[in-house]
């Protein structure tokens, strides 16, 4: 079964992404066919990519973390 952990706003950081007209109306679109913000939808994009790759594990233990500090 597929856990839910939620970051708060304070836990992230804002950049800006340039993208080119056609591919951020192809993002918003796929962001609206799946209920998702356009950010929303970069995030999982990029949460799917990183997992497949290797480069992200995300465990219990960072949720324990989190409440420690405080983090809801």
């Amino acid at each position: 079964m597929r856990e839910l952990y939620i970051i708060s706003m304070s836990d992230k950081k804002a950049f800006i992404l340039r993208l080119d007209p056609k591919k951020l109306k192809a993002l918003e679109k796929w962001a609206s066919d799946e209920f998702r913000s356009t950010n929303g939808q970069i995030e999982y994009i990029l949460d799917q990519a990183l997992r497949k790759a290797g480069r992200l594990k995300f465990s219990g233990s960072d949720l324990t973390e989190n409440k420690k500090e405080g983090v809801e």
